[in-house]
């Protein structure tokens, strides 16, 4: 693939694009990763078309667009997965591969109602967003990055935070992933407490092109580039160099 191929981070929920800073300077300077905001999280508005999956894919189209990369790898972090997946099965140019790190399914989420409402309910709580995490976190974080964590969770707007939770979720596009036709990679903690290895092997995997494989990074929870940052770097750069190629 071209010196010129550009990474398109796209971040969990309650999370911002800068959860892809450590995973761009390691790649830097060979590849170039660009990581935005998504919609009422960050520093982001909301999305101009609501909150759905594919309000979202909207507004990444329209970032890719503004940004003009040539040839350009999806990289989607949990809801930044399902929505890398929904943009994917548009069959977009210049579109070179999709990498998911612990990806939302393209099925709806398993999460039970109990939980559901637990998180409903942490919005804005700084007590809950360091028990977060805490919990979704395995190798243990440098004191800025756990703060970062908590700061982007306490940041999420409150829009966006229930729309994720009561929708985006459980929306369902496994019928579309048949469209998706460029290389993909999936990656996944192998102590994920939000989303087992299992949970992927069962609901996404099978839907993914044939010969995707399923990567496992040992010692590591739900958020991988912060958590495993060389790891995910080296996977990355691994895909450009094995599956990129035009």
């Amino acid at each position: 693939m071209p010196e010129s191929l550009t990474f398109i981070g796209l971040h969990y929920w309650a999370g911002a694009g800068h959860e892809f800073d450590q995973v761009a300077a390691l790649l830097a300077p060979e590849y170039r990763l660009l990581a935005p905001d998504l919609g009422g999280f960050g520093s982001a508005p909301a999305p101009p078309d609501g909150f759905t999956v594919a309000a979202y894919a909207d507004a990444v189209a329209g970032f890719i667009a503004a940004e003009c990369p040539s040839r350009y790898v999806l990289v989607g972090h949990s809801m930044g997965g399902k929505i890398a997946l929904e943009l994917a099965a548009r069959q977009p140019a210049g579109l070179g591969g999709v990498v998911l790190l612990s990806p939302s399914p393209p099925s709806p989420e398993p999460m039970t109602d109990e939980d559901r409402q637990t998180s409903l309910h942490a919005w804005g709580n700084p007590q809950e967003a360091e028990k977060t995490a805490r919990h979704i976190t395995v190798k243990p974080l440098p004191e800025a990055t756990r703060r970062q964590v908590v700061a982007d969770n306490l940041a999420s707007s409150r829009a966006a935070w229930e729309a994720w939770l009561l929708h985006g979720s459980r929306e369902n596009i496994s019928a579309r992933m048949a469209r998706i036709e460029v290389p993909c990679a999936l990656v996944a903690g192998d102590q994920d407490p939000v989303l087992s290895p299992s949970v992927h092997g069962l609901e996404t995997l099978p839907l993914l092109p044939a010969g995707t494989p399923l990567e496992i990074v040992a010692g590591a929870g739900h958020l991988l580039p912060y958590e495993a940052p060389e790891e995910v770097a080296a996977l990355l750069h691994r895909f450009a160099q094995e599956w990129g190629k035009e």
